[in-house]
């Protein structure tokens, strides 16, 4: 696999995505050379991780950083969307003041969206902003979290409630960091590559319908797997550049995240990861657009043969209440006026805005879920 540079053209906040096989080695010096960042960055750097990654790549890191000449520390998280919230973010700027970071220190996310998003988050707010250098380690991370600057942590009412933007000042993407991931985190991240599929990248849509397998990293050739980070990536740098505060076109990247979301929130961040939620969200969403015209049965069984092609469930649990789903999208950040706004698909790599979604609709459609 080649090195890829993708550029997020944003006016005031423009940085790279770096997707380079090997390139966690040398982290460090490309820091030091590369134009869009060498000169700017102070001498101190804490590295922010969980136990997990840590054991894979902490020690590489710290090396090529130091070799670099900077002066670097570390603070290990617990893994796990449970312990995204402000406990743990406490924990960071505990760190930072005890490693005496200055405004022109900065911080390091290594691991999944979990890490970046609290890690993005305090770099946001230790001494009102400093820099952060998202280092993604899971496939859903490279292909979303990491990139577009969107960090917070989770309340427990609900997921991401407490957050700021806050641009990374590179994305570093090692794809060999990928073969240490777990085979459901990797299951997990393709709902976010088939997002992209629906509402952006009809052609990635289609590639991925090429792929005999898409539920195990040894399954896809590297050319494959080429193609979805840097598809991926690229529709995601797209969107961001030119909206990169979400005040509209931003939200498509929303697919699958309204129902999704809720729904890990009502099994308490324990019964579906991330990405098994926003597949489910999918679906959900998918049928909501069925349902009100918009979009194509054609469409929807595409797009349900991909998601199950990918190993991610299909259906809810049936003891998860749809009237306490209906209850939480209202406290979803992207309600307004008290209407929820959804990402429904139109085509294959189109999608539109609504918030008119009636209750009954959403209610049919989680319990045909159930089923």
């Amino acid at each position: 696999m080649e090195s890829t540079v993708i550029p997020v053209s944003l006016p005031q906040n423009a940085y790279q995505i770096l997707i380079a096989p090997g390139q966690l080695s040398h982290l460090g010096d490309r820091l030091q050379s590369s134009d869009c960042i060498r000169g700017t960055l102070g001498s101190k750097m804490l590295i922010v991780s969980n136990p997990q990654i840590w054991k894979h790549y902490g020690e590489l890191l710290v090396q090529t950083l130091t070799q670099a000449g900077f002066q670097v520390d570390f603070l290990l998280l617990p893994a796990g969307e449970r312990y995204k919230t402000l406990k743990s973010l406490q924990k960071i700027y505990d760190a930072a003041l005890r490693h005496r970071l200055e405004r022109s220190s900065t911080l390091i996310a290594l691991g999944g969206g979990v890490i970046g998003d609290m890690t993005g988050f305090a770099a946001a707010t230790w001494l009102r902003g400093i820099a952060v250098i998202q280092v993604p380690t899971s496939l859903l991370a490279m292909v979303d979290a990491a990139i577009g600057g969107k960090t917070g942590v989770n309340h427990p009412q609900g997921k991401n409630l407490i957050g700021a933007f806050h641009q990374p000042r590179l994305v570093v993407i090692d794809p060999q960091t990928l073969k240490t991931l777990p085979a459901r985190e990797f299951r997990a991240a393709m709902a976010e590559v088939i997002k992209y599929g629906v509402i952006w990248d009809a052609q990635l849509f289609a590639q991925l319908e090429q792929c005999p397998r898409l539920d195990r990293y040894r399954d896809l050739s590297e050319a494959q797997l080429a193609e979805i980070l840097q598809r991926s990536c690229q529709a995601k740098a797209d969107v961001v550049s030119k909206d990169e505060k979400e005040a509209g076109l931003r939200a498509i990247l929303n697919y699958g995240h309204t129902i999704g979301h809720a729904i890990e929130s009502l099994t308490g961040y324990r019964q579906f990861n991330h990405g098994e939620a926003v597949g489910l969200g999918m679906i959900a969403a998918g049928q909501i657009s069925v349902a009100l015209g918009l979009w194509s049965a054609q469409g929807l069984e595409r797009q349900q043969q991909l998601i199950q092609g990918a190993g991610l469930p299909t259906h809810l649990p049936t003891e998860l209440d749809p009237n306490a789903v209906l209850e939480l999208l209202q406290t979803d950040k992207k309600v307004a006026g008290g209407r929820v706004r959804f990402v429904l698909p139109t085509g294959i790599g189109t999608a539109t805005l609504s918030d008119q979604v009636p209750p009954e609709v959403i209610r049919a459609v989680l319990s045909h879920m159930q089923a």
